[in-house]
C-alpha cells in the first residue's frame, strides 16, 4: 500500500516510517524539516522511504506527496506546552489549517483512510470518582490551591479528594491548553471530512510517548527528554508539583505498531482509540528510573506548577485491544533503559 506519512522525520513519525517500510509498504514522507525542530537533516531517516521536504501548506508539494496514496498517517503537528498564549496563532495555523489543507487534498486524491495522531490532552483532566458522590468532572485547578501545595482535584459537592480512574474514549473532551485545543480541532475536522465523503479516520490518542529520537532543548520536548537534558547538563531531574501525577508512559515503538495496525486493518476502524501501556505510573517514578539508568543523583521535587497542567490522566486500553488488537509490548523498565542509552537528538540552535 502507498502511504503518506506527514511529519515522518520527527520523533514518532520516523518510527512509523520505519515500521511501515519493514512491513513492505511504499512510503512517502512529507516533512518541512523546520530548523526549530531539526537543526540539520536527521541521520536516522529511513532510506526505504521517499521524501518531500515541504510544509503542509504548500499545495503543489502536498499534491505531489499524495499522488497515488491509498492512506495517510498524519503525524505532523506543533506539539507540547506552548511558551504562552502568544504561540496560539502559530499552533492554530500549523495544526488546524495544515490539517484542513491535508484533508482537502486527500479528498481530491481519493485517499481511502487516514490515521490521525491525536493525544490524551483532548480530555483535559482524566476521569475521577468521589467515594461518596460518584463520577466527577473536576474544574480546572485554582492557582491559589496550587500555590498552597493542594494539587489533588476535589469533589465539587463534598470537597473530598477525588480518586483518579482510567479515562475511556467516550469521556467528554475538555482541552485545557492551546495545543490540546488544536488536537480537538484536528479530530473534528477529520470527522467532518469523513462524513462528507473523505477518508475513513482513525484517531489515535497517544498518551505519554517516550523513547529514542525524542526532541531536546526545546519547550515542546516531552518530560522524559527534558529530564534527560537536565541530567546531561550535570543537574538532577526537576519534577513539578509533588511528583504523584499519574500518567501512562508508552514506548514509541508500540505507538508506531498501533499506527501500522490501524492502517492495515480491513475495513478501516473509524473512531478514536487510546494508545497507552495500560499501566499508570507517577511521574516521579519515571524521573527516578531514568536517573538511576543514567547514574545520576535522585530527582528533585520542586512543587513548581503550570496553570495548563492537569493532575492525573491515564488510559483505558480496552477499546484498542478489542477493536485494533493492540496491546503495548515494551516494558517500562526496558523502555527507560533504552531511552537512557540512546543518542540524544542534536540541540536546537538559538536564532
Amino acid at each position: 500500500m502507498r502511504i503518506l506519512v506527514t511529519g515522518g522525520a520527527g520523533f514518532i513519525g520516523s518510527h512509523v516510517v520505519d515500521a511501515l517500510v519493514a512491513r513492505g509498504h511504499d512510503v512517502v514522507v512529507l516533512d518541512s524539516l523546520a530548523p526549530a525542530v531539526h537543526p540539520s537533516r536527521p541521520d536516522y531517516l529511513n532510506e526505504g522511504a521517499a521524501y518531500v521536504e515541504a510544509d503542509l501548506r504548500d499545495d503543489d508539494a502536498l499534491a505531489q506527496a499524495l499522488r497515488g496514496a491509498e492512506a495517510v498517517s498524519h503525524q505532523a503537528a506543533m506539539v507540547g506546552v506552548t511558551a504562552g498564549f502568544a504561540d496560539a496563532p502559530h499552533y492554530a495555523v500549523v495544526n488546524g489549517v495544515g490539517t484542513a489543507l491535508l484533508l482537502r487534498a486527500a479528498m481530491r486524491e481519493g485517499v481511502r483512510r487516514l490515521v490521525l495522531a491525536s493525544s490524551m490532552v483532548v480530555y483535559g483532566e482524566g476521569a475521577y470518582e468521589c467515594p461518596r458522590d460518584g463520577a466527577q468532572r473536576p474544574e480546572p485547578r485554582r492557582t491559589s490551591d496550587l500555590e498552597a501545595g493542594r494539587f489533588e482535584p476535589r469533589c465539587a459537592r463534598c470537597d473530598s479528594p477525588l480518586a483518579p480512574q482510567a479515562v475511556r474514549e467516550d469521556a467528554p473532551l475538555d482541552p485545557r491548553s492551546v495545543y490540546a485545543a488544536t488536537k480537538v480541532h484536528q479530530e473534528h475536522l477529520a470527522g467532518i471530512a469523513m462524513r462528507e465523503g473523505g477518508p475513513a479516520v482513525t484517531a489515535l490518542r497517544y498518551h505519554n510517548v517516550y523513547g529514542p529520537r525524542m526532541p531536546r532543548d526545546t519547550p515542546y520536548a516531552g518530560v522524559a527528554s527534558i529530564w534527560r537534558s537536565q541530567i546531561a547538563a550535570g543537574g538532577a531531574a526537576r519534577v513539578f508539583e509533588d511528583g504523584a501525577q499519574l500518567r501512562d508512559f508508552v514506548h514509541v515503538s508500540d505507538v508506531a505498531r498501533a499506527n501500522v495496525m490501524a492502517l492495515e486493518l480491513d475495513p478501516a476502524p473509524p473512531g478514536a482509540f487510546n494508545v497507552g501501556s495500560g499501566t499508570p505510573r507517577p511521574i516521579l517514578e519515571l524521573a527516578a528510573t531514568l536517573s538511576r539508568a543514567l547514574g545520576a543523583r535522585p530527582p528533585v521535587v520542586t512543587a513548581e506548577h503550570r496553570a495548563s497542567d492537569v493532575r492525573h490522566v491515564f488510559a483505558s486500553s480496552e477499546k484498542a485491544a478489542r477493536e485494533l488488537g493492540f496491546r503495548a509490548d515494551v516494558s517500562f523498565e526496558d523502555g527507560v533503559r533504552e531511552l537512557a542509552a540512546a543518542p540524544q537528538r542534536e540541540s536546537v540552535r538559538s536564532a
